[in-house]
């Protein structure tokens, strides 16, 4: 075991998913020194096992929380504009049923109760007309469309579900690639000047004095290193409450709540290019979501997780309740046997001691701890995928005046790497990709302006055939991507590529994976 000389900066971030990325993406263009360390894979937990929506939260109208909804739907369109090619515009079709009841959960719904019993149990259709009044305009939409009333008689949407759904509301929200998030968040970040760690664990930080002192060991070498930071943020996500009682040593009455949401991948449902969201019996709502061209994703789930030493997976019971929830909607049932995938995350949430999962709140909460003479810690808890940039500049804030040099807020204005393009001009650059680079199908072409933006013509420079992108490892997955991957998205190991930076895992041979695994080891 070796040690190497001490790394000095302004702020030393723990934990590499969105929160801690967009952290310190934000803080290095103000002009702070800013190390992050992760101790798996970049986005690896969490952040790659969301529902991969860049959405308001419909649903949080319910429980009232209207700020975090407006920040949530103004946040949409700033994060489309910023990244173009990883996120884009979808339209989510919301069936309306006379028989559909609920749980009395929220406080919407136990209000209703006392103004209208003999309604019990139903979300009446004009509230929900009402809700997506308020989700429309809370957060001065520009570019999405507002909702509209269809019939499913007429409509491509119905063609797929049960003939007693006959009319619905249609609204807008936004996919978004997760990981990719994550890994150009992290690029952009070390593009500007941050110094990016992964495989690095912190084993210990202590405050001395004025400044922190951080032991960190690289996972693959075993080489610890010690730096020192003015200021530590805690954005460990799952692991925050961890690194503050183990790591730290500290004593805190602040906690999360851990809440595992499992999703089911199964062959595609329908054919057209619409969401669904649907309503439970449970008061509880799932979405149905085209994903890689070939497949359905449903989720997500609500249950509260053991801790973080135990796996998050997908259990039978999950998967069932997500098929049987599905098969009240559409015409053809979805069964065990259709899963080909599923997945798993857990979300840190800021323990506000609501006895519901499905309760409990999905807003950030930051807790800065500070003495005179003693070096600041900030402690990020919950957040949800959406708001990251907002969460990041909250962060700076709560930091900003141990810095009085920092410079102002930026990153609403700013792409991220690839991005740099109009919205409106997605499809007019696919067809000049497919065009420069001619033995690309329209398939691959999307796959790959999908993933990189403006960045695929980089990684393709120079190529005329698809034998000048090296190796195939399956599924138009190349050597010469491999390789971009690993120079610049911080990819190691086979399941960052194909489970993470992009979902070719689902499509991929055995034989495949376990080339892509060998070569990634030898070269």
């Amino acid at each position: 075991m070796s040690k190497s000389k001490t790394k000095e900066v302004d702020l030393f971030v723990i934990g590499g998913g969105i929160n801690g990325c967009g952290i310190a993406r934000d803080a290095v263009g103000r002009g702070l020194s800013v190390t992050l360390a992760e101790m798996n894979d970049i986005g690896g937990a969490t952040s790659s096992s969301s529902t991969k929506l860049f959405h308001g939260g419909l649903r949080y109208l319910e429980y009232f929380e209207f700020r975090l909804v407006r920040e949530s739907l103004i946040e949409r369109e700033v994060l489309l504009r910023m990244m173009p090619h990883i996120s884009w515009p979808m339209r989510f079709v919301l069936p309306l049923s006379s028989e559909m009841r609920f749980e009395n959960s929220t406080p919407t719904s136990r209000l209703l109760n006392v103004l209208m019993p003999w309604a019990k149990g139903k979300r009446p259709a004009w509230l929900i007309r009402l809700g997506l009044f308020l989700y429309d305009n809370l957060g001065g939409r520009k570019i999405l469309p507002g909702t509209a009333s269809i019939s499913l008689g007429k409509d491509l949407a119905g063609n797929a579900l049960k003939k007693k759904f006959k009319k619905a509301f249609e609204y807008s929200d936004c996919w978004i690639e997760d990981n990719k998030l994550v890994s150009l968040n992290a690029l952009d970040a070390k593009n500007r000047g941050a110094k990016i760690l992964t495989r690095t664990k912190v084993i210990e930080a202590k405050r001395i004095e004025d400044f922190w002192k951080i032991i960190v060991e690289n996972q693959l070498t075993h080489e610890v290193e010690e730096h020192h930071a003015k200021v530590l943020i805690n954005a460990a996500g799952p692991w925050v409450a961890d690194i503050i009682n183990t790591k730290l040593q500290l004593n805190s009455k602040d906690n999360t709540r851990l809440v595992r949401g499992s999703h089911i991948v199964v062959p595609k449902l329908y054919d057209h290019d619409k969401c669904y969201f649907f309503q439970g019996t449970d008061g509880r709502i799932i979405f149905s979501i085209p994903y890689e061209y070939e497949f359905t994703l449903i989720g997500t789930t609500d249950a509260d997780h053991d801790g973080i030493e135990t796996k998050p997976t997908c259990s039978e019971a999950e998967r069932d309740y997500l098929i049987n929830f599905a098969s009240q909607y559409f015409a053809k049932e979805v069964t065990p046997k259709d899963v080909v995938w599923s997945y798993s995350g857990v979300r840190p949430l800021y323990d506000d001691g609501t006895e519901n999962a499905v309760a409990a709140t999905r807003d950030y909460v930051l807790k800065l701890e500070h003495s005179a003479g003693s070096a600041p810690l900030l402690n990020i808890f919950g957040g949800k995928i959406t708001t990251y940039r907002k969460l990041a500049e909250a962060a700076i804030l709560e930091i900003a005046k141990f810095f009085p040099d920092l410079k102002g807020s930026w990153t609403a204005n700013s792409s991220l790497p690839g991005g740099d393009f109009p919205v409106q001009d997605v499809a007019k650059l696919i067809k000049k990709l497919q065009s420069d680079f001619n033995f690309l199908t329209e398939i691959r072409a999307k796959r790959l302006f999908r993933a990189y933006g403006l960045n695929a013509w980089e990684l393709l420079k120079g190529a005329s055939k698809l034998e000048d992108l090296g190796e195939q490892f399956g599924e138009f997955l190349t050597q010469r991507e491999v390789e971009y991957l690993r120079k610049n998205e911080f990819a190691m190991e086979a399941d960052d590529i194909i489970w993470r930076r992009t979902k070719l895992g689902l499509k991929m041979s055995a034989h495949d994976k376990k080339r892509l695994s060998e070569y990634l080891k030898i070269s």
